[in-house]
């Protein structure tokens, strides 16, 4: 809309015959677009998150696991502190608002920051972080399934990828697809982090599609499936050597990537989330450092090069690590660090027209 007034400006100040009429046109078509603007204004400030919950049912987190199955949404597991074991319980919500533990003690325990998704009518976490900085510590590389979120079995206690956490994990033409990660949460350096991209259409048995895909190795990023391709967004490095990005790529076959921006205009970040949802890709919140900060900015694109911010008037805290989750034609924001952890619940809505203008 700006740059339609700024072409009609400078065409009223070039006309020359007819100038009296034609500055009386412009006139009123300078105040029809400027209404339109006001108006355009006025639906964005009507944009507006509703808070489903101040407290959900589970103990405040991050890092979750979270998965849209069985018509309900589910948080798996997540992070209280460094020092501490990650808790291994299960929850399941049908609105958002009451919360049903399904189970308090999985037999899986590395569900600081595990790779989650939906495949063959079953939940599947794998990967993923246990006791913090504690004695004990480490990463995994063993796969789980339920087909309710209670019984759990162990599909492998070791995949073909190395032992990691906060990879991407995605559903692709009819297989599982893990992309990076890191080997190493709180010790390890940039020798820790990988970019390789493995597949299998079992969970047990994996196929490694590339050691080196065209992204730079990373964790904490998001893995997206979007208009039939997997999109790797952002994410970067922790500790000790803090680094982050926000390039996107996206590729049709997991081994050849596309680079479709290096510089998205949502800034550098880890711990942030992504989805795909009435056509675009979303990215919500995050973190990153050098000043230390958590965000609360929302982005969409539909082509993952041209984005826009989504202006709301009333919107979560800003935070990291949250669980997204696209349930019920809506977008939810649950949990997450905001300083301090949190379990609220949150739910935008947006008219089914919805054309990103």
């Amino acid at each position: 809309m700006r740059s339609m007034l700024t072409q009609t400006g400078q065409f009223g100040r070039s006309g020359t015959a007819g100038a009296g009429w034609s500055f009386c046109v412009m006139i009123g078509l300078l105040w029809f677009l400027s209404a339109g603007a006001s108006q355009t204004r006025a639906d964005e400030a009507d944009v507006r998150w509703k808070r489903v919950t101040d407290q959900a049912g589970w103990r405040p987190r991050d890092s979750s696991g979270e998965l849209v199955f069985g018509n309900r949404l589910w948080v798996l597991g997540g992070w209280f502190d460094s020092f501490s074991a990650p808790p291994r319980d299960v929850w399941s919500s049908a609105d958002g608002v009451t919360w049903t533990e399904v189970t308090g003690n999985a037999p899986w325990k590395y569900s600081d920051l595990p790779m989650t998704a939906v495949f063959r009518d079953r939940m599947w976490l794998m990967g993923g972080w246990y006791n913090g900085r504690l004695e004990g510590h480490g990463a995994t590389n063993e796969v789980w399934a339920s087909a309710d979120g209670r019984d759990w079995q162990q599909v492998t206690d070791a995949a073909g990828w190395s032992p990691r956490l906060a990879g991407g994990l995605v559903e692709f033409q009819g297989k599982l697809w893990v992309l990076g990660g890191t080997e190493n949460y709180y010790f390890g350096d940039r020798t820790s982090l990988r970019n390789d991209v493995w597949n299998s259409d079992d969970g047990k048995h994996w196929t490694q599609v590339t050691e080196q895909a065209g992204w730079s190795a990373r964790a904490y990023h998001q893995a997206v499936v979007h208009k039939g391709r997997i999109w790797v967004l952002g994410g970067g490095n922790y500790v000790p050597e803090y680094s982050a990005m926000n390039d996107v790529w996206s590729s049709d076959d997991g081994r050849n990537w596309r680079l479709e921006t290096d510089s998205a205009p949502w800034s550098p970040r880890l711990w942030f989330s992504a989805v795909s949802w009435k056509g675009y890709l979303w990215v919500l919140g995050g973190w990153s450092n050098n000043p230390y900060k958590n965000h609360g900015d929302i982005w969409y694109s539909r082509d993952g090069r041209d984005w826009r911010q989504l202006q709301c008037s009333e919107v979560w805290k800003e935070r990291h690590e949250h669980s997204a989750f696209v349930f019920q034609d809506r977008l939810w924001v649950a949990g997450g660090h905001a300083q301090p952890l949190t379990n609220d619940v949150w739910s935008l809505d947006l008219p089914d027209d919805f054309d990103g203008k």
